[in-house]
């Protein structure tokens, strides 16, 4: 995986990792890839919109919670995630709950879903 933070100056990559296009082929969401070569760690990047966040960050929002949920919430679709229907959405909103659960008792924060009230 790798993340990209991008302002209007410059892009800055965070790490570099190639696409994974044939494990996403074969990877169901919520599970594990099993990869088999070190090459298959890979599943793919995340590219941050960091200006046009910070724009959508509404009052009392903090700029930096809107990050961890936007990265998370990519993170569960390179894992095969996605809320095109409301099953598929209970999945991934289950998956993002659970991450951003741990991350707020790890940082004290409250961070809530990306995809919360979708459905």
């Amino acid at each position: 995986m790798a993340l990209l933070l991008r302002n209007l100056q410059r892009a800055v990559p965070v790490r570099r990792a190639p696409l994974r296009r044939r494990l996403q082929l074969h990877i169901k969401a919520g599970e594990l890839p099993q990869p088999d070569t070190p090459d298959d760690y890979n599943l793919g990047d995340i590219f941050l919109g960091v200006e046009y966040i910070f724009q959508q960050c509404k009052g009392d929002e903090d700029y930096f919670d809107v990050l961890t949920v936007t990265a998370t919430h990519g993170l569960c679709h390179l894992l095969g995630f996605t809320h095109s229907t409301e099953a598929e959405w209970q999945k991934m909103f289950q998956k993002e709950k659970e991450v951003l659960e741990e991350l707020s008792r790890l940082t004290g924060t409250r961070l809530q879903p990306l995809s919360r009230g979708l459905f």
